[in-house]
């Protein structure tokens, strides 16, 4: 008897095991077919600069002081509501090298376009060292949405823009950068190993088909003859031409043959040559837009599916337990 108790609650854990399999199977199927909902956050940025100013106010300050701090902010409160203040819309882009955060640039951009008028101002504080060529041109193209549509766009740098960065940078009607932000490198890059001898070495044979002559260039497995490396060199070129024709187009007033050099510079060497036009933080400078006026930063969430959440808890747990063997 001892044994039949003992054999049925093991296959008790065994089936109560498997229903949970079966049920965290069906919730991850079904939340494939669901398509993630970007979900758009606006913070109002005066408001969390108030919260802050208050509670300073209130572990500084006197009684007194404080209660005089309150009534001008409130009488200035009173002003403002009769003034129809110009707004000011705060995005940010932190790029990789394949600049994925386009894809919610595109709804942010979007989202203020449905509203923004020509008094108001779009300030993107930009974070980006560059990465592939198309990826970081089309994430320029939104930006240049703006100017489109004649709203004043500013890019804030507080570290880099560098190469595809600067890309998106120049587009704006102004750039402001923190003294040892890194600006610039306009130039084009290609680098790979090649595996080609240290496969002869093992007997390992590659082959590769294209149809047309420069299909490919160089490659990581092939052997690379000089013909392919002078084509690649000359795409690279190719591709320089059309980024120094950009900058132009977009800051004429720049020297390219000075800042075109693949290069970069910090803050106030990037305004001596005309990268930048002012030095300066992001902070500094929303702070005096939160006195002039109104200001909102934009961010568009990914709402993530429920499988991805279930696999990166699964991943943490994961990962948690393998740090302890």
């Amino acid at each position: 008897m001892e044994f039949l108790f003992e054999y049925g609650l093991f296959a008790a854990k065994v089936v109560t095991v498997l229903i949970g399999v079966g049920l965290l199977a069906g919730l991850i199927a079904s939340s494939k077919q669901q398509q993630e909902q970007p979900m758009l956050e606006i913070k109002d940025l005066n408001e969390r600069r108030a919260h802050m100013r208050d509670a300073m106010a209130g572990a500084v300050l006197s009684k007194k002081a404080n209660k005089a701090l309150v009534k001008s902010q409130k009488k200035a409160a009173k002003v403002d509501d009769k003034q129809d203040r110009s707004k000011v819309y705060v995005v940010d882009f932190d790029g990789d090298i394949k600049a994925s955060g386009v894809e919610t640039l595109r709804d942010e951009i979007t989202a203020i376009l449905t509203l923004a008028e020509a008094e108001d101002e779009v300030v993107v504080r930009l974070d980006n060292s560059g990465g592939i060529v198309h990826e970081h041109g089309l994430a320029a193209s939104q930006l240049n949405r703006f100017r489109l549509a004649n709203i004043n766009l500013t890019v804030c740098v507080d570290k880099v823009a560098a190469s595809g960065g600067y890309m998106m940078a120049c587009v704006a009607d102004k750039i402001i950068a923190a003294p040892f932000a890194v600006i610039g490198s306009i130039g084009v890059l290609a680098q790979l190993p090649n595996f080609n001898r240290l496969l002869d070495k093992a007997g390992i044979d590659y082959e590769e088909h294209t149809a047309g002559e420069f299909k490919r260039t160089v490659t990581i497995f092939g052997e690379n003859t000089d013909e392919k490396r002078a084509k690649l060199n000359e795409q690279l070129e190719d591709t320089h031409v059309l980024f120094k024709q950009f900058v132009a187009d977009n800051r004429p007033e720049l020297d390219l043959v000075k800042v075109a050099t693949g290069e970069h510079w910090y803050g106030q060497q990037a305004i001596d040559l005309g990268l930048v036009d002012a030095l300066g933080t992001s902070d500094d400078y929303l702070a005096e837009a939160c006195d002039a006026g109104a200001v909102f930063e934009i961010d568009m969430k990914i709402k993530e599916k429920l499988a991805d959440r279930l696999m990166s808890g699964f991943g943490s747990r994961l990962d948690a337990l393998m740090q302890r063997f």
